[in-house]
């Protein structure tokens, strides 16, 4: 049972995470039209920051607000630079030209970092545990982890849905032109919503980074699932993209704990290690095929947000 408890707490703290990477890309998907492949190198860059920022300083929450100021200035840079001249053409040539950015970024990574991956080392406060029940004790960072992601959910929800920069933005994906007509500066505007998308890949990254090794090329791993979510929870929806990247962390993480020893009754034991993650990322593709059939928009349309 402690086991189950702390597999549902990893799979809530996973979903949330992948909330804040599919956040930001399905408000830049739904809002300005824009598939961007390079929303994963935004990630990277996040988590690259806060390694540096975090050593440069001596503190990890110094670095890890550093690193997130300092990855909305790269992401609200790039909308100026490359994205504006992608606006209006079709969805290939978005591919390719955010295809473009990630080789850019990852090619600059190198550059800049080297080829060696980087650690980023937690504070002692937060590398214990916690017990949240009795005899069940949980990560102080995992737990810190859900804690403020859910803070940035309900802030998303309350910017979106209650305040004037959040009708714009709810304005500017319905109609951009009849906005535009009205005197809002559609341009200032695209920056903004571009900015805070990849401040929230880039605090995705930075979180994830003392639980993984920042390496070049990480953002592309985890892309994938991040536009599965936005296809689940319905294009431009928040509200969708965090109940479908609940409910994918917890089919992820649940099937990568608990499908091998399940395996293990009809096969080897090497048979069922190797396909239980292999089963655990079909069930996540599984679900965005049944939600497709029974709702193509999604769990949640973009008005619904």
């Amino acid at each position: 049972m402690t086991l189950f408890i702390e597999q549902c707490l990893n799979g809530l703290q996973f979903g949330l995470l992948l909330f804040l990477l599919a956040a930001g890309l399905t408000l830049v998907f739904g809002i300005m039209d824009l598939v961007n492949l390079a929303h994963g190198s935004l990630y990277m860059v996040g988590a690259y920051f806060a390694a540096t920022f975090a050593a440069f300083t001596g503190s990890f929450v110094l670095g890890a607000v550093l690193a997130l100021v300092a990855t909305l200035l790269v992401g609200m840079a790039v909308e100026v630079i490359a994205m504006r001249r992608l606006y209006g053409r079709d969805h290939l040539d978005h591919v390719l030209g955010t295809f473009g950015l990630i080789l850019f970024f990852d090619e600059s990574v190198r550059l800049i970092w080297g080829p060696a991956g980087l650690s980023l080392p937690l504070p002692p406060w937060l590398n214990t545990s916690v017990q949240i029940l009795p005899g069940v004790h949980y990560s102080a960072y995992r737990l810190a982890i859900i804690v403020v992601t859910l803070a940035v959910a309900a802030f998303l929800y309350f910017l979106v849905m209650r305040t004037r920069i959040g009708m714009l933005i709810r304005a500017g994906a319905s109609n951009r032109e009849m906005v535009g007509a009205l005197g809002v500066n559609i341009k200032l505007l695209y920056t903004l919503v571009f900015g805070l998308g990849a401040a929230l890949a880039g605090l995705a990254g930075l979180m994830q980074a003392p639980i993984l090794t920042v390496e070049i090329g990480m953002g592309e791993k985890i892309l994938i699932l991040a536009f599965v979510i936005t296809v689940i929870g319905g294009i431009g929806s928040i509200r969708g993209a965090l109940v479908a990247a609940i409910f994918v962390g917890f089919i992820d993480t649940l099937g990568r704990a608990f499908f091998p020893d399940m395996l293990r009754l009809m096969f080897t034991k090497e048979v069922a290690a190797t396909a239980a993650p292999a089963l655990s990322s079909m069930l996540i593709y599984l679900l965005m095929a049944i939600v497709l059939i029974v709702k193509p928009e999604g769990l949640f349309s973009a008005g619904n947000r």
